[in-house]
């Protein structure tokens, strides 16, 4: 029930922002502010002194999924809805967002502005992962010059990631800034990008991260930025930083998830994010090269008198070297047999794919329905055994060295200690990584849930065996649907075909869903058109199909009108480009040619100066490309956005789905074509004044018996199918 305090809070903040900004109110924004405060207020108020601690009052938190149509204001609607709420019932807010555009925009725009313009109290940050942050361990060793820690350096320079000299200035200037408080050692707020080769020295991940141990702890950038975390109202994060902190069993880098309500944003992203976090995979030529360097360190390690006798590398010397071998010519040994099993001709990458992927060389092998034939899976069960008990040895090992860093009776034996210790807990890492690979390839999935992925790939310089989830389903029900406090998932296309089934399948919604819609305030049946032209061929030829477009497109174009258009193959993008006349091909901006944030600039500089200009993209350019007004005034999509057959995924998915008894194509393809097709279309109408056009290049949204159903899903535009002025 929701308390009429905090009504009273979410009324008075909407109308002071509203009148302060000279703003209009929007139907849609009042109600999704309505739906998510109504929704979350089932969470209880939780008062300490009357907790019963023999009582499970252990209830998952209520989950409203609201699709608002652009236009519609959702980031004041749901901070709004949240937060009030949130501070009354002493819970925190995390912003999940799926890009660090969108993160940007929500911390130094969206939440600053809703703070000065109406009284609502509340703080918040920013949260990023550990890898964005310096650590002050690894610049001194950079930095440090004197004999006995050159020597350190030299021992085991052959595992950090050393730079050169030329680089010493760009680390001694981040020194000094750091103590002179100009930089908290966020890698975002150098005063330069700082690319990745320059930035690995000085980072690490969470394995070789001492904590408390490390003589750093107390000036440690990242535990500084955790506090701020820690002590805020609203954590502004991404996808990935969630998911990486429920991984870890939540509540380490982020709020315990029952403190916590979490807003996604952008949320149609989140279930192939969490397949991609909890994925897993290895590569058999590089783990035996892994295994080669690290059993030439370890020998290192154990040759170190300063550290003494008494640790596990010395003591287990023999046992670790036997381990290593047996690894590493075992490996060696199933290398022909991976190979041979991925370049199997039925599972093998059809050309046009292979291209599109720019994997030339490529060919995989997915196995049915996931399903690991027993000559593998032995293999698998060998592998997962063995790296487990590197993992339990490099473990003991990395222990020791902890308590060395704390104990140690000599400064010698604790700087010794902090130098080794990443070293090794990057071992770990790697280890524990192969043996979750190793494990899951050789599990048997439970009868009646879905499967996990198998397949094994190669391209020229190795062989690479991966497993992944095909639904999140399990995992986010069981490390956030069933712990968070609430939650809330919102994007301007959430459903497909009118319903938001495939959401909740892949992303396994508790059935205590609430499930809104709001329509956008554009009018979208005066603002745009919709065309089909006849193309008298299927986009499965793709020759004849290419030949149409490279037809039409001279017709169809008009350069007052900047353009974007669409291709789901990179070869036909290529082709289509390629295929027309000269003066076409100049003004067309090509994905292959840019970086992306590169050619929407040129784009928008040619537009303002009055050129003609046309993007040529992908996937990519369908959702998270704004070019509002003048921008974009025509946008053309070459088919329907049906997904790449050869995904190992997907096609597991679909076999699962056909084993259930459904129509893998009707119940996950057409769905999930039919969302894609919204969101590129929605490329276009940005802003309530915004007009233009959409061409859609496939016939089959009119002549197949799906067709009907995708095209009533797209938002109401003026229709003109196959118009005779276009031949």
């Amino acid at each position: 029930m929701l308390s009429d305090d905090v009504k009273q809070t979410i009324q008075q903040a909407y109308k002071q922002i509203l009148a302060n900004k000279s703003l209009r109110p929007r139907e849609g924004q009042r109600q999704m502010i309505a739906d998510i405060a109504r929704s979350l207020s089932n969470i209880p108020l939780h008062v300490e002194d009357d907790a019963d601690e023999d009582e499970d009052n252990s209830v998952a938190g209520p989950v409203c999924v609201i699709e608002a149509g652009t236009g519609t204001g959702k980031t004041l609607a749901y901070v709004l809805g949240t937060l009030p709420l949130a501070k009354h019932l002493r819970k925190k807010v995390v912003l999940a967002t799926a890009t660090v555009a969108l993160q940007e925009q929500v911390t130094l725009q969206d939440l600053p502005d809703i703070k000065h313009y109406c009284n609502l109290d509340f703080s918040f940050t920013l949260a990023k992962g550990r890898g964005r942050y310096l650590c002050l361990s690894k610049l001194g060793l950079l930095l440090q010059g004197n004999a006995s820690q050159n020597a350190m350096a030299d021992l085991y320079g052959e595992i950090l990631d050393t730079p050169d000299s030329s680089k010493l200035p760009l680390y001694e200037s981040m020194l000094h800034k750091l103590n002179a408080g100009e930089w908290h050692g966020d890698r975002d707020d150098w005063e330069d990008l700082v690319i990745d080769t320059d930035w690995a020295p000085v980072t690490v991940e969470h394995g070789q991260c001492a904590g408390p141990k490390c003589s750093n702890f107390g000036s440690c950038c990242f535990y500084q930025a955790r506090e701020q975390v820690q002590s805020a109202d609203c954590i502004v994060a991404n996808h990935d930083l969630v998911l990486a902190d429920l991984a870890l069993g939540g509540g380490v880098i982020l709020p315990d998830p029952s403190e916590t309500i979490y807003i996604f944003d952008e949320a149609h992203h989140l279930p192939l994010k969490s397949n991609q976090h909890f994925s897993c995979f290895t590569r058999l030529r590089g783990s035996i090269q892994w295994l080669e360097q690290t059993s030439k360190t370890l020998n290192k390690l154990a040759a170190d008198t300063v550290l003494g006798n008494r640790a596990t590398v010395h003591r287990e010397q023999s046992k670790l070297k036997d381990l290593l071998q047996m690894l590493e010519q075992s490996l060696q040994d199933s290398l022909s047999q991976f190979e041979t099993l991925a370049q199997s001709q039925d599972n093998t990458m059809a050309a046009d794919n292979r291209r599109d992927s720019r994997a030339d060389n490529a060919s995989q092998f997915a196995f049915q329905l996931g399903v690991v034939p027993e000559q593998f899976k032995q293999l698998a069960i060998g592998f997962s055994s063995r790296f487990t008990q590197l993992s339990k040895l490099l473990q003991d090992i990395s222990n020791d060295l902890k308590r060395d860093m704390e104990g140690a009776e000599t400064i010698i034996a604790r700087q010794h200690a902090e130098h080794w210790f990443p070293m090794i807990g990057g071992m770990c890492s790697r280890a524990e990584a192969s043996q979750k690979l190793w494990f899951h390839f050789a599990q048997s999935d439970a009868a009646g849930q879905a499967p996990w992925a198998r397949w094994v790939s190669m391209n020229d310089s190795d062989i690479t065996v991966s497993c992944s989830p095909v639904l999140a389903a399990n995992t986010l029900q069981e490390k956030l649907w069933d712990v968070c406090a609430g939650a809330v998932l919102t994007s301007a296309t959430l459903s497909a075909l009118g319903n938001f089934d495939v959401l909740a399948m892949r992303a396994g919604l508790p059935r205590h869903t609430q499930y809104h819609r709001i329509a956008s305030p554009f009018d979208y049946g005066r603002a745009a058109s919709f065309t089909v032209p006849k193309l008298d061929c299927d986009p499965g030829d793709t020759v004849r199909h290419t030949e149409a477009i490279v037809r039409l497109l001279p017709q169809l174009l008009d350069k007052r009108e900047a353009a974007l258009m669409l291709f789901s193959s990179r070869r036909q993008m290529l082709d289509v480009l390629d295929g027309l006349d000269k003066e076409w091909r100049e003004i067309i901006l090509c994905q292959d040619d840019y970086q992306k944030a590169q050619l929407l600039k040129f784009h928008r500089q040619r537009i303002d100066r009055g050129e003609a200009s046309v993007i040529f993209g992908l996937a990519s350019f369908a959702e998270g490309v704004d070019l509002p007004g003048k921008y974009c005034m025509h946008v053309l999509i070459a088919k329907i956005p049906f997904s790449v057959p050869n995904d190992p995924i997907e096609a597991t998915l679909a076999q699962w789905l056909e084993q259930q008894g459904r129509n893998s194509f009707m119940s996950l393809s057409v769905p999930e074509a039919a969302f894609k097709l919204v969101q590129a279309s929605g490329r276009l109408l940005r802003n309530e004044s915004d007009t233009g056009r959409i061409t859609l290049f496939d016939e089959r949204i009119i002549n197949k018996f799906y067709g009907q159903a995708i095209l009533n899903s797209l938002p109401p535009y003026r229709r003109d199918i196959f118009p005779s002025h276009i031949k």
